[in-house]
């Protein structure tokens, strides 16, 4: 072996160290110094750039009337004070503008029905990416006013006895059809299977069998003469939780059209 010293490597080998990881750990270790040793700093430094890629799209990879937008994770419900800060946020491509959208308007469909197909296809979208929009990711995405979102995409719901995947519908946040009573519906007016029923409302068959075994509960004690705080009392619910299931069951009853 040569003991001859490598000048060139010597030379241009730093050059390779001249890298966004290694500013990243550098910066990281100059302004929080008790941070950590290298190995920590080397890990953090490529936990940031895994995530700013995560956010990032190549333009060549954003076509014409898409948008790039941040939904919240379908698996990250809400929880006690929980900011958007503290979520899960995932990056999602999404068809802002459609040839059939333009198609739609020189057809002269009417303003709400083409908010309504709109809305419903950028939250299948972002559901489909791993992500849920909500009310007023909708309302600025389409430069309408949050309450115009909810009450079309509501109506659609209970017109259409179908769930859109969004965050009022499986987070509970927001007005939007309860997938309780859609699960409830199905089962019991549609004699769907408990699979059937969790594939249709994007939830699982435990969470499906969880609501269906509560409104059961719920009904017996109403059949067995107890009014509502009474049953509120002995299944440890709250009194709006009961009240809805008294709802679905009339619902089902037919004691409402």
């Amino acid at each position: 072996m040569s003991s001859k010293p490598d000048y060139v490597r010597k030379k241009f080998g730093p050059l390779q160290d001249k890298t966004l990881h290694n500013a990243l750990a550098h910066v990281m270790g100059k302004e929080f110094p008790r941070l950590g040793g290298p190995r920590f700093l080397d890990l953090c430094a490529e936990l940031v750039i895994k995530v700013v890629g995560q956010h990032l799209r190549p333009r060549e990879h954003i076509q014409h009337g898409q948008v790039l937008w941040m939904g919240v994770s379908k698996d990250d419900p809400p929880r006690w004070r929980q900011r958007i800060a503290d979520t899960d946020l995932v990056p999602v491509v999404l068809d802002l503008s459609l040839s059939e959208d333009i198609a739609a308007r020189l057809n002269r469909q009417s303003v709400r029905e083409r908010l309504r197909q709109k809305a419903v296809r950028l939250c299948e979208q972002a559901y489909r990416q791993g992500a849920l929009l909500s009310n007023c990711d909708l309302a600025e995405l389409l430069n309408r006013n949050d309450a115009e979102i909810a009450h079309t995409l509501a109506d659609h719901e209970r017109r259409t006895r179908k769930l859109i995947p969004r965050r009022a519908t499986l987070h509970d946040v927001g007005t939007g059809l309860t997938h309780k009573r859609l699960i409830c519906w199905k089962y019991y007016a549609e004699g769907k299977t408990t699979d059937r029923v969790a594939r249709e409302t994007y939830h699982s068959p435990e969470a499906v069998d969880r609501y269906l075994g509560q409104f059961d509960r719920v009904r017996h004690c109403r059949r067995e003469g107890m009014q509502l705080q009474a049953i509120a009392f002995t299944l440890n619910c709250s009194l709006a939780l009961v009240r809805e299931y008294l709802q679905i069951d009339d619902e089902l009853e037919g004691r409402h059209d």
